[in-house]
């Protein structure tokens, strides 16, 4: 058998590598597209990160065989063309499905991307997808939305309260006056002055409580003497 020849070698090597790098790949057939209308697809597609190339299938099979592209091999009937893709496959799959209805010549066959295989359905379901821009800011609206609504929320809190308040306040008869407010704490203290008993002297006889030391200056009582005459100790 044959070695290959280089350039050959170069070109498996190349779509190797341009799958290893992409983010995705999408397979077409162009048969029946011009010259001028090649270089406008690849004109369309480069805007949006998309670069098309035109291998033969020979080259591609012997590219993906036994590797993680293998899937592949089966799309590789008729002329084959690849978009490898470097930015949004959203955007890949709306440029190819928009030259499509202007160009019917231009053929889907389906595609991977890092999670697996991409079907002819699922390439025209990521083309009707809004740009990522679009998607992150309806995403941003729709977390933004019950923020808003929990600050309107928390805004109106005090002020319902003070609306409570007031109409417990009318319905026991209005706020006290300050005036009568502090009349009547200046009777309070003065009952309650009254109500305390003054304290009782201790009967004859009795020493005064503990907590009635004698002035200062003078001795304790002597203790009386017992019977005898002397003292008590």
């Amino acid at each position: 058998m044959d070695e290959p020849r280089p350039d050959k070698v170069a070109v498996v090597e190349e779509v190797r590598g341009r799958l290893d790098a992409a983010q995705a790949a999408v397979l077409t057939e162009y048969r029946g597209l011009t010259v001028a209308e090649l270089a406008q697809l690849r004109q369309a597609l480069a805007v949006v990160g998309g670069d098309y190339k035109v291998y033969k299938n020979t080259l591609v099979r012997l590219a993906v065989s036994g590797g993680r592209h293998q899937a592949l091999s089966e799309l590789l009937t008729g002329p084959t063309a690849i978009a490898f893709v470097s930015g949004e496959v959203s955007a890949v799959a709306k440029a190819l499905r928009d030259f499509s209805r202007n160009h019917p010549a231009l053929t889907l066959k389906g595609g991977e991307h890092a999670e697996g295989t991409l079907s002819v359905a699922e390439l025209l379901a990521l083309a009707d997808l809004p740009p990522r821009d679009v998607l992150v800011a309806r995403l941003a609206g729709t977390l933004a939305a019950p923020l808003q609504q929990l600050a309107g929320l928390l805004q109106a809190l005090p002020r319902n309260l003070a609306y409570g308040l007031n109409a417990l306040l009318e319905q026991k008869g209005g706020a006290p006056d300050p005036e009568e407010a502090a009349v009547a704490d200046t009777s309070v203290g003065e009952a309650s002055a009254a109500e305390v008993p003054a304290r009782e002297a201790p009967p004859a006889g009795e020493p005064p409580p503990a907590d009635e030391a004698p002035p200062v200056g003078e001795a304790p009582p002597a203790p009386e003497a017992a019977e005898g005459g002397e003292p008590t100790s």
